[in-house]
C-alpha cells in the first residue's frame, strides 16, 4: 500500500474541525496529523509537520486562510492547500488561486466527497465546487477579454515557451478535465499527463493548475471564450 496522505486541518470552529477529522480518520489512506484554529497556527504546524495537504478556512481570526495559504506555499512548497469555506465570493476564489491553492470547496459539499478531493489534489489535480468552477471560468473569459484589450505586456519571447503538447494539456486543464480524462482525450497515459502538468508549472514558476490557467490567459498563451 502507498503511504497515507498526511493532512492538517485549519478552521476556527472546533466542532467543524473535529467533525472533519473524524470523517477523514475513517479512510485507510488518509491520516490527520494536526489541527489549527487560525492561519498563524496553520503556518507554524505546516512548517513543523510538512503535511501533504492543508485544509484551510478562508475566514479565520488573526491570520486569515488566504494569507496563510500564500505563506505555506512559500515555506513548504510541496504541501498542497485546499480552501474549505462558506465564502462564495469571487474575490476570495481568485485570491486563493493566486495564493497557490489547489482546491476551493464550499462547506456545503457533502462530507464523503472530501476524501476524494484530497486524493485528487495529492495526484496533482485541482478541485473546485461546481458553482465556483463556473465563476472561475467566467473570470478566465473576462481575463482573456481584458488581455485582448490591453497593450501587450512585453515581447512574446518573454513568456516561457510551452510545447505544443503542453499547450494541449493546459487547454484541457482549463476546461476542468482531470488527469484521466486528459489522458483519454490525448491518447496518452496518466503518468504522461502528470509529467506535462509538472513541466508546465515548473516553466511558469507556479504552484497549481488553476494558477497556471490564470497566468496563461493573462499572457495570451490560452484563449477561453
Amino acid at each position: 500500500m502507498s503511504e497515507a496522505i498526511r493532512v492538517l486541518i485549519a478552521d476556527d470552529h472546533t466542532l467543524l474541525r473535529r467533525g472533519l477529522a473524524v470523517v477523514l480518520d475513517t479512510e485507510d489512506d488518509i491520516e490527520v496529523v494536526g489541527e489549527a484554529s487560525d492561519g498563524a497556527e496553520a503556518l507554524h504546524k505546516a512548517q513543523e509537520l510538512a503535511p501533504d495537504v492543508v485544509i484551510l478556512d478562508v475566514r479565520m481570526p488573526d491570520t486569515d486562510g488566504l494569507t496563510a495559504c500564500a505563506a505555506i506555499k512559500r515555506s513548504v512548497p510541496d504541501t498542497k492547500v485546499i480552501m474549505l469555506t462558506s465564502s462564495d465570493e469571487e474575490t476570495d476564489l481568485y485570491e486563493a488561486v493566486k495564493s497557490g491553492a489547489s482546491g476551493y470547496l464550499l462547506k456545503s459539499v457533502l462530507p464523503h466527497t472530501i476524501p476524494d478531493a484530497l486524493r485528487a489534489v495529492q495526484r496533482g489535480e485541482s478541485q473546485v465546487s461546481p458553482s465556483m468552477a463556473a465563476k472561475l471560468m467566467t473570470g478566465f473569459a473576462a481575463l482573456a477579454r481584458g488581455a485582448d484589450a490591453a497593450p501587450a505586456p512585453g515581447p512574446v519571447s518573454s513568456a516561457p515557451k510551452l510545447t505544443d503538447r503542453e499547450m494541449e494539456v493546459l487547454k484541457l486543464v482549463a476546461t476542468g478535465r482531470n488527469n484521466r480524462e486528459i489522458a483519454k482525450e490525448l491518447f496518452i497515459t496518466e503518468n504522461t499527463v502528470k509529467n506535462h502538468v509538472r513541466n508546465i508549472l515548473e516553466k511558469l514558476n507556479l504552484h497549481s493548475r488553476m494558477e497556471a490557467v490564470v497566468y496563461a490567459v493573462r499572457e495570451k498563451l490560452l484563449e477561453i471564450t
